[in-house]
């Protein structure tokens, strides 16, 4: 829901508390859904250093076990790079650089 943005936002970008950035973060992205890997993106574009290492770490949790998990997350972040909205853009094209990074454990036999 699109009112539901700004308060997640705030909860991936929160000043006082990296543990809450993370969790919101794993949530988020264990959704394996657009709107999910959207928000991530979203606070990736305009996130400090500090939360960009947390919100790293998460991605990484997330998809380093099964390679067509990452896989659906790398095609999903190429659809969006096509976004008209500059910092969904921006941000998408960091998270497709983590996920490209990802070496999952776990492959199709």
């Amino acid at each position: 829901m699109q009112e539901a943005l700004g308060p997640l936002l705030e909860l991936v970008l929160d000043p006082a508390d990296t543990l809450v950035t993370r969790r919101t973060v794993e949530a988020l992205l264990r959704r394996k859904d657009r709107d999910g890997l959207t928000t991530v993106a979203s606070a990736l574009a305009v996130a400090d250093s500090n939360h960009s290492d947390w919100i790293h770490t998460a991605i990484v949790d997330v998809f380093s076990i099964f390679s067509d998990e990452r896989d659906d997350a790398i095609r999903l972040c190429e659809e969006m790079l096509r976004d008209t909205d500059d910092r969904v853009a921006l941000g998408t094209r960091q998270l497709h650089e983590i996920l490209a990074e990802i070496d999952p454990v776990l492959r199709p036999a």
